[in-house]
């Protein structure tokens, strides 16, 4: 059963130049697996947490170090969540995340679908 769908688009250059507007920004979006990506992958995990928040619900609350995308050579992305966005996971019955990310002229974009 599909419990969430969540998508979200970014302009990459608008992105990384408010990360170097606002340095902090960076180590509060991301995890310490994430922050060393190029630029396009960077949008594209901040699009895929966003397309996640949106699955579930976008409730108040959530912290983005609580949600990390792993990038697996020949094989889609995989969503690991923990303490908040687990928690709001597991309160809809989301057990397994199906997760798409791209990046390309400049544009970054991801769509999850949370299936319980």
């Amino acid at each position: 059963m599909i419990v969430g769908v969540g998508i979200d688009v970014v302009d990459v250059e608008r992105f990384m130049a408010t990360l170097e507007r606002t340095p902090r920004l960076r180590d509060r979006l991301f995890t310490t697996e994430e922050r060393g990506l190029p630029p396009a992958s960077l949008a594209a995990r901040f699009a895929a947490k966003e397309a996640i928040a949106k699955a579930l619900g976008a409730p108040g609350g959530m912290s983005w170090q609580d949600c990390t995308v792993e990038r697996v050579p020949g094989g889609a992305p995989v969503v690991h969540v923990r303490a908040s966005v687990a928690q709001r996971a597991a309160e809809l019955g989301v057990r397994t995340w199906h997760l798409s990310i791209s990046h390309d002229a400049g544009i970054a974009s991801a769509m999850v679908v949370a299936e319980g």
